[in-house]
């Protein structure tokens, strides 16, 4: 069962940026996301919708150019981590930072989320 729970946030980072309908699939109705931090991205997102729109404005605000990279996702039978790195461009400044997700799996759907950058300093000044 963990080798499903780790297949459905491998799905999402596959989706990432190329396929939205894949990345609403993998989200439950009412997933929550939460951000850390002051600044632009930071909030805790409610339901499906507040999260893809979440997701898209990490675009949206970097002129297309932010993107992830999935190093490894670990989980059990309901939860996961995923550790990618994070790279972007916005307003000059320029981001290239490791992150985790720690997810809660319920139903084969990601219902809960909460990011962390490895570098708190970096990651608030890059969306500031």
């Amino acid at each position: 069962m963990s080798q499903v729970t780790a297949e459905v946030v491998e799905r999402l980072f596959g989706g990432f940026g190329r396929d939205p309908f894949v990345v609403a699939r993998t989200l439950a109705d009412d997933v929550v996301w939460r951000v850390p931090g002051d600044n632009a991205m930071s909030g805790e997102y409610v339901g499906r919708d507040a999260v893809l729109k979440f997701l898209r404005n990490t675009f949206v605000l970097t002129d297309h150019t932010y993107n992830t990279s999935l190093e490894y996702v670990t989980a059990n039978d309901t939860r996961a981590v995923a550790v990618y790195r994070a790279r972007g461009t916005r307003n000059g400044r320029a981001l290239d930072i490791d992150q985790a997700l720690f997810c809660v799996i319920r139903a084969g759907q990601i219902a809960d989320v909460t990011a962390i950058p490895f570098d708190f300093a970096a990651f608030d000044t890059f969306w500031a």
